[in-house]
């Protein structure tokens, strides 16, 4: 199997076992108590271990973006030096990620017998769940690349968990950040379902707070060399493309 082909399975598989992990959580908390406090926290403490396991196990491999917000920053960020991924690898990331969150929502719902296919109705879309996720975007963007750029991007998987789990808790939205996700949670009419028409806001907001996090990162680290887009998350030896080698001078 060709490099990319086994970084973009990466991808499908480890944003499709984050879903199922942040759907499945949700529904084992409302089947085992009323109380919405208790369900929140039992979604969000599975999900900071889910997530720092998956960046282990994955970010060897693809890097661990699991979000198309985190790869197309990464090419952004990588363009001036010819590092990181190219724009159509970043867009078959994203693709990737996505496919494999939706995946993720049909196998969470199919493990706890509910209906496969299904279209949430929890209606989500406020002013201030939207200023939540412009600011869980934004936060979740620079520990990224802050580490990635001050060489300590093998901290992610456990700065990048702490992060989104303390996320789940100061903002009113619960800390989407991640496009992929946010469609993947459509097809789970559970604790973690977001309806489609609340879906668009949260992207738009994800978006906005992804590219004030990387304004934020170049200001704060204007000199720091650009990290290669396969370590934006988590450092990993696969072999790098061809087509994006790597420049000498930034080493």
């Amino acid at each position: 199997m060709t490099d990319i082909r086994r970084r973009l399975l990466a991808e499908f598989v480890g944003t499709a076992a984050l879903v199922a992990v942040v759907v499945g959580s949700g529904i084992a908390a409302q089947q085992l108590t009323d109380d919405v406090a208790v369900q929140l926290l039992a979604n969000s403490t599975a999900t900071v271990f889910g997530l720092g396991v998956l960046i282990l196990v994955f970010g060897p491999v693809s890097g661990a973006h699991f979000n198309p917000v985190v790869s197309l920053a990464d090419w952004l960020l990588g363009r001036r030096h010819g590092t990181g991924l190219g724009f159509i690898d970043a867009l078959a990331y994203a693709i990737a990620q996505i496919g494999g969150a939706v995946c993720g929502a049909v196998l969470a719902n199919i493990m706890f017998d509910l209906g496969a296919w299904q279209i949430s109705t929890h209606d989500r879309i406020t002013t201030g769940h939207l200023v939540g996720e412009v600011v869980a975007t934004a936060g979740l963007i620079a520990v990224i690349f802050a580490l990635a750029r001050s060489g300590r991007a093998a901290l992610s998987a456990s700065a990048v968990a702490a992060y989104i789990g303390a996320a789940y808790w100061f903002t009113s939205s619960t800390s989407f950040a991640n496009p992929a996700v946010t469609i993947g949670r459509v097809f789970s009419d559970t604790f973690a379902g977001i309806a489609p028409t609340s879906a668009p806001g949260f992207i738009v907001a994800q978006f906005v707070g992804a590219a004030l996090g990387l304004a934020l990162i170049v200001v704060l680290y204007p000199r720091s060399a650009s990290a290669a887009a396969d370590n934006a998350v988590i450092p990993h030896a696969a072999d790098r493309p061809v087509s994006n080698p790597p420049d000498p001078t930034t080493h």
